[in-house]
């Protein structure tokens, strides 16, 4: 058995906002569990995000270590950086996807989560196909991005 879960997520919008989805690989040991939605209109940032967070709501157990892989330096380094701690002080002022946010910072402290950052079509298996889950969801959206969708 696996002593931590390994996940990757990727993010994808075709247009900036337009038609986006996200797509998450999930492993603990040899179970693999593959997810990915789309949305009709919304940002690439926002899938980006919103797959970490999907990524953390399909935990069953907070009591395994978490590494997360992304290619999305906005993601990972608000988070690694200490970026987002710091907006949510000064109330996310003049921040974009305070939405998202606020939902992971209510998640992330559950958990023991170490995040990386995985260079984009660079060869790896499972960010590559997190891409292509993120396409799949951007190409048939079924969801609405309701928050980004009334701010606009």
């Amino acid at each position: 058995m696996s002593n931590k879960i390994i996940i990757y997520t990727d993010g994808s919008a075709f247009g900036n906002p337009g038609p986006g989805g996200y797509g998450i690989v999930l492993k603990f040991g040899d179970k693999r569990k593959e997810i990915y939605k789309g949305f009709r209109k919304t940002t690439n940032n926002r899938m980006e995000l919103l797959a970490v967070i999907i990524a953390m709501k399909s935990l069953k157990t907070n009591k395994i270590k978490v590494i997360i892989h992304s290619d999305s330096s906005y993601v990972v380094n608000s988070i690694t950086k200490g970026w987002v701690f710091n907006w949510e002080k000064k109330a996310f002022k003049k921040k974009k996807n305070v939405d998202l946010w606020k939902k992971f910072l209510e998640i992330y402290p559950k958990f023991d989560i170490e995040f990386k950052w995985v260079k984009a079509h660079a060869g790896n298996p499972e960010n590559e196909r997190c891409d292509k889950l993120a396409k799949l969801g951007a190409e048939n959206p079924t969801e609405i991005d309701t928050e980004y969708e009334s701010s606009q």
